[in-house]
């Protein structure tokens, strides 16, 4: 199985010269999903974390309802990448079948190949009434990311996901080239414990477009606080399932786009 981070040579160019050297940098493999042999989508992801990207993958993108769906993950090692072969118990693999669609994914690519822009906006469910936080909680939780940010510490070139809880902190991180794939890897990670992020708080490393909204929306967060900004269309999209959206976060605050009923003793500044 390949490795996730590669250290390769390399120059280093300055204004005081040239020093030849070694750097580490994140491996990015093509990773087919089959779900009982029939093909449904190609991700460039890093390599770690298979069997989490392969259950949370399969929950954000609603082929399964439930990590009770699947039956068995085989994880085969082909010539020019991965094979996540994904079996489904038989009511789920005669629903999979009968609604069967192919895509193909670059890094950071979650809509590439939708048949329709029907399917490219599909609104998420609606979330919960959620857990409410405090400002400092919320910073907490941002910060609290980075320093298990292993791959990202090693190679500074991978997106996160991680999953805060007031009471535990932050129970679990995935990283990957791709955000919505480390997305998905959290979502399969929470999954495999019977957990759901309903309770606590998503944390990005990444932007917030519509399709984050949409998975974040599909395991039950209903607070996501990303260090940079979303796009208008994920705020409506936030808007609309009733997620409450913070982004821009970092050390000295953050915004608050959506439903800031869930922040609590959050000061309203009006700014021209």
């Amino acid at each position: 199985m390949p490795k996730p981070v590669l250290r390769v040579p390399r120059s280093i160019w300055r204004a005081s010269g040239s020093v030849e050297g070694e750097r580490a940098i994140p491996e990015e493999t093509a990773v087919a999903f089959t779900f009982n042999t029939a093909s449904y989508a190609v991700m460039m992801a890093t390599p770690q974390d298979l069997k989490d990207f392969a259950v949370g993958f399969s929950l954000t993108e609603g082929v399964i309802s439930s990590i009770e769906a699947i039956e068995g993950i085989d994880i085969v090692e082909e010539e020019m990448g991965i094979e996540l072969r994904i079996w489904l118990k038989a009511p789920q693999a005669a629903e999979f079948l009968g609604r069967r669609r192919k895509m193909a994914g670059p890094t950071g690519c979650g809509l590439c190949g939708v048949e329709s822009l029907v399917e490219a906006m599909r609104p998420p469910p609606e979330v919960g009434d959620g857990p409410l936080f405090t400002p400092d909680q919320i910073m907490t939780a941002v910060d609290s990311l980075y320093p298990l940010q292993a791959l990202n510490q090693e190679t500074r070139a991978v997106h996160a996901a991680g999953f805060w809880e007031p009471e535990r902190g932050l129970v679990a991180v995935r990283e990957d080239v791709g955000r919505h794939n480390a997305l998905d890897k959290l979502a399969g990670a929470l999954a495999s414990e019977h957990a759901t992020a309903a309770q606590g708080l998503v944390v990005l490393t990444s932007r917030v477009s519509i399709e984050m909204v949409q998975k974040s929306a599909m395991i039950g967060a209903a607070v996501v606080a990303a260090v940079s900004a979303p796009t208008a269309l994920a705020v409506r999209m936030a808007e609309a399932c009733g997620m409450t959206l913070v982004a821009i976060a970092r050390k000295d605050g953050f915004e608050v786009f959506t439903h800031p009923q869930r922040v609590k003793g959050e000061r309203v500044t009006h700014v021209a």
